[in-house]
């Protein structure tokens, strides 16, 4: 028993010594080393060789506040016998210093033994840190490619070599004690029985006090520990943060050559934005992990959201109804905490309170801009990305809240509609749902949590957040209530993990820093936690943000490669198809089609500039005369003919044509001129082009050219410079050869030919079929048409009296016709009389004209000396030449002003439309469709995502 003791004391002296001069501090653990030396220290150890940590392929419970063994270290106590003195000192002291080389000896011993079980206690109360792998320099894990580190430590002494060179404990024990007794005053082993006394004293406090205070204090002091150690995490997190922002940096720079080309997490976006857009068809659909969020209204979502992002970015309202359409935040690491959209290249600065504010509107924006007229919600997904040193990474969806009731203002279907939208996430067997609870209401009025059990029911997939807890704690009447939510027994809802949070005091413009401290402190007081309601791991959104980022990442693991394989045979299905139906074409998808559509256009932009001057001139003089030969022939020559009369002739066909050129014929012409422009571009624009010709472009040229028309407008200083040169030429009599001469007699033959033609086609229909077509094709005439023919035969005998009639009949002519017809029992009235000699007459003048023709052919000579001393007079024909002489200098002043102007302002639009088409995707997917459109798009898409798939599975192997 002596010997027992005097060993304790030796060892309790040794670790005293090791205390001051070993190289590890007992005083200073292993947490506050500096990072590096740390991961330096761990390396010489053999137990503790150094290797890069494992990622966790499991949901943990995540916090600072487990893993923590409280060891108390006690002193044994000491009793030292009687030692008897001896007076012959200078013998006695010579005797010690001679010992003293053992003393040393077996300090060193001792100590180094104490300190490696002191060591192993310690390594025990180290929390996992495996997750800041990445803060140790690349050269420490690899410094056992370069040190022997085994080889070092096979050189060490053993500990049971260092047994064996120990010298007897008990001498060791005797000498210090009498080294003790040299050096202090007072009786020997005083201290020692002091802390011997003081021990047994404790001891006797504690058998005095009742279990219940015992486990209060010792509940009382976890607490007090945990949170100690919860500090110190939170300062190396802030260390670790500050660390991450420094590399990230230099890698910005180049520095770093190793570091991400693009993160992880980036690459995984990308995927799930390529799948947004893929329509689901071929039995493929989206399974790939994303954590949705989703909650009752104004149950803290976009709070929980914001304190992950750490960042206030999303739009608030007091009660309204701000998340109108999902929002997939992509968090991810990066030297500076900005926010991006998927679509933009501008980056929101998240640490200035402007750009905060302004990507809190431009998300406002983008939300109502989805939503269609007559909604309140739309399925569009909005996709941001935020970056920032420290960020967990993930990818969250965040939905519209579950209403229970429509309010006013709300479209009558918005509830259904959250449902639908809230249900297709979730649907998804690899979808993690982040359920929030709204701690400070009755968690019976939830709506939520029926819905989530209905999509989950076995809580395989669901991570469930009690929110607003300080609001909870403070108004609950039993707080174990919030004990129950937490655990699932209040209602039937089960889930991967639960868990409390705070998101602030409810003030909009608390900093997430506020907030944060806020959490903190709350949990720190919080009986909750002080009476074990709630574990440490199950509060602050920090421990949450740890849970849900180690599930997301095992959900990918696990499912990746299986949607990979699944992509892998769509695309092989579509190959095939694709070979099996167009085996000779290209496999262009829409906007490749769209370009090469677009070139095409251009090009038959272009050729509209190179037709001849002759093919415009020619198409705009026949359109021209085409849309006034009607007036020319109606209201111009045939009143001034009937004058019969050279001199009235001339004077009504002047004023008649001044007052046709300064109200009508300019804006004829330019009407005739944009026609005839819009004929042509059509004609290249819808004209086959042999085997070349594409008919999948056919809608969309047909749009291009309705758009670029309704776009064009005419110059319209053109008509008042055409009024002036028709003006000038009509005016012009001279005819100077006989070829002019002989030009003017054909065209007017040609429309004295098609007005007859026209004429004769009236009288058939007004008397019906003649003789021949009744006997050969058995028609007969109607009552009305066999009056109009009985009238038409008694005008004709009319006019075989008296060809030089005038155009018009008189009252007593009328009068006769009627009572002809009604001796052979031909009832009439006088408007029939009337209408059928018009069109007796001018068949008769037009005929009577077409002779008259062909008696000027020789009238040239007589022209040239105006007729005088003959009685052949061709005023007719100087009106034709007229005419004709007009529309050559119109059509030839039209066709300057398109090829040098109107083409090209054509041309100028086709750009604009196809370029506004180009940035329309519901215009291409309108006018570019059918099969092979769609064949093309789906295998682009499966390509696509197949191949950043694989992209991103190479990057997770590498990171294992």
């Amino acid at each position: 028993m002596w010997r027992a003791r005097r060993a304790a004391v030796a060892c309790e002296v040794c670790q005293s010594l090791v205390k001051h001069n070993s190289g590890i501090q007992r005083n200073l653990p292993l947490q506050k080393l500096h990072l590096v030396s740390r991961s330096i220290y761990r390396s010489h150890l053999p137990a503790l060789k150094l290797q890069r940590p494992q990622l966790r392929t499991s949901f943990q419970q995540f916090s600072s506040l487990t893993n923590l063994s409280l060891h108390k270290l006690k002193l044994s106590p000491v009793k030292y016998g009687y030692q008897p003195r001896r007076n012959f000192w200078p013998a006695r002291l010579a005797a010690r210093l001679l010992k003293l080389r053992y003393i040393i000896l077996g300090s060193a011993v001792g100590g180094g033994y104490t300190a490696k079980k002191t060591f192993d206690e310690w390594k025990d109360m180290i929390p996992d840190l495996s997750d800041y792998k990445w803060i140790v320099p690349d050269f420490i894990w690899e410094i056992d490619e370069y040190i022997d580190l085994d080889k070092i430590r096979k050189a060490l002494p053993s500990s049971e070599d260092l047994a064996k060179l120990a010298p007897d404990l008990d001498k060791i024990a005797d000498s210090l004690s009498l080294l003790k007794d040299f050096f202090t005053t007072g009786s020997p082993g005083e201290t020692a029985f002091r802390a011997t006394d003081h021990g047994s004293e404790s001891d006797k406090h504690y058998k005095k006090v009742s279990d219940k205070e015992k486990i209060d204090q010792l509940q009382e002091e976890l607490l007090h520990t945990q949170l100690k150690y919860q500090r110190i995490l939170e300062r190396l997190e802030k260390e670790n943060k500050e660390l991450r922002k420094l590399v990230l940096q230099k890698d910005d720079k180049g520095i770093h050559h190793r570091k991400l080309k693009k993160s992880l997490i980036d690459m995984y976006s990308e995927v799930l934005d390529v799948l947004s857009d893929y329509d689901a068809s071929y039995n493929t659909q989206d399974h790939l992990p994303r954590v949705v969020v989703v909650g009752d209204q104004s149950a803290g979502k976009t709070s929980v959201l914001e304190m992950i992002a750490q960042a206030r970015i999303f739009p608030r309202g007091s009660g309204e109804m701000m998340t109108r359409s999902p929002v997939k935040v992509t968090l991810s690491e990066g030297p500076h905490h900005v926010a991006l959209f998927k679509d933009s290249s501008r980056e929101f600065d998240l640490t200035k309170e402007e750009d905060l504010a302004a990507l809190r509107h431009e998300i406002e924006l983008r939300m109502r801009k989805n939503v269609k007229e007559g909604c309140t919600v739309s399925p569009e997904t909005i996709s941001l990305n935020v970056k920032g040193p420290g960020l967990q990474r993930m990818v969250l969806v965040d939905l519209p809240g579950v209403i229970n009731t429509v309010t006013s203002g709300m479209a009558p279907d918005t509830k259904e509609t959250i449902f639908s939208i809230s249900k297709a996430y979730m649907q998804n067997p690899n979808a993690i749902i982040l359920c929030i609870q709204d701690g400070s209401v009755d968690a019976e009025r939830s709506i939520v949590t029926d819905l989530v059990s209905q999509m989950d029911p076995h809580g395989r997939r669901t991570i469930f957040v009690l929110t607003k807890v300080d609001l909870a704690e403070k108004n609950v009447a039993s707080p174990s209530r919030i004990q129950q939510i937490i655990e699932g027994k209040l209602f039937p809802m089960k889930a991967l993990g639960y868990f409390a949070v705070v998101t602030g005091k409810g003030n909009s413009s608390e900093s997430i820093e506020a907030i944060r401290e806020y959490e903190e402190e709350f949990f720190q007081n919080s009986k909750l936690l002080k009476t074990s309601m709630l574990k440490a791991h199950q509060v602050t959104t920090r421990n949450l943000s740890l849970a849900v980022s180690d599930c997301f990442w095992k959900m990918v693991r696990e499912s990746v490669e299986q949607q990979a394989d699944s992509f892998k045979a769509t695309r092989f299905n579509l190959e095939t198809e694709w070979k099996n139906n167009y085996p000779r074409l290209r496999e262009l998808d829409r906007n490749e089609l769209f370009e090469k559509a677009k070139n095409e256009i251009l090009d038959e932009v272009i050729s509209l500039s190179q037709v001849t001057p002759k093919h415009w001139e020619e198409i705009l003089q026949q359109s021209l005369w085409e849309r006034v030969s009607t007036h020319v022939i109606e209201n111009i020559y045939l009143p001034a003919a009937q004058t019969m009369n050279s001199g009235t002739f001339n004077t009504t066909v002047d004023i008649k044509l001044k007052q046709w050129t300064d109200k009508q014929l300019p804006n004829k012409a330019v009407e005739v001129a944009w026609e005839t422009l819009q004929e042509e571009f059509s004609r290249f624009m819808t004209e086959p082009k042999g085997k070349e010709h594409d008919d999948i472009f056919d809608k969309l040229k047909e749009a291009v050219k309705e758009e670029s028309i309704k776009r064009h407008k005419w110059n319209d200083f053109a008509e008042d410079s055409l009024r002036v040169i028709q003006h000038n030429a009509l005016e012009d009599r001279s005819i100077s050869d006989k070829q002019q001469w002989d030009a003017a007699i054909y065209f007017m033959e040609e429309a004295l030919q098609a007005r007859l033609k026209d004429t004769e086609n009236a009288i058939e229909n007004m008397i019906g079929p003649d003789w021949k077509k009744r006997w050969l094709y058995w028609k007969n005439r109607t009552q009305e048409q066999s009056v109009h023919n009985e009238t038409k035969n008694e005008l004709e005998k009319m006019l075989k009296c008296n060809e030089e009639h005038p155009a018009y009949l008189a009252s007593d002519e009328i009068t006769t016709v009627r009572k002809n017809l009604e001796s052979r029992g031909v009832e009439v009235d006088p408007s029939l009389i009337k209408d059928t000699w018009h069109q007796v007459y001018r068949r008769h003048f037009l005929k009577t004209a077409l002779n008259h023709c062909n008696l000027c052919r020789r009238g040239f000579y007589y022209y040239q000396r105006h007729f005088i001393d003959s009685e052949l007079e061709c005023n007719d024909v100087v009106l034709f030449w007229r005419i004709q002489r007009m529309l050559a200098i119109t059509a030839n002043t039209l066709r300057q002003q398109l090829t040098n102007t109107e083409v090209r302002r054509l041309e100028k639009n086709v750009k604009e439309v196809l370029e506004d088409f180009a940035e329309d995707g519901e215009k291409k997917i309108k006018l570019l469709t059918g099969k092979r459109v769609q064949l093309a798009e789906d295998l682009k898409k499966v390509r696509e995502i197949q191949e950043k798939l694989d992209a991103f599975i190479e990057a997770l192997h590498q990171e294992k």
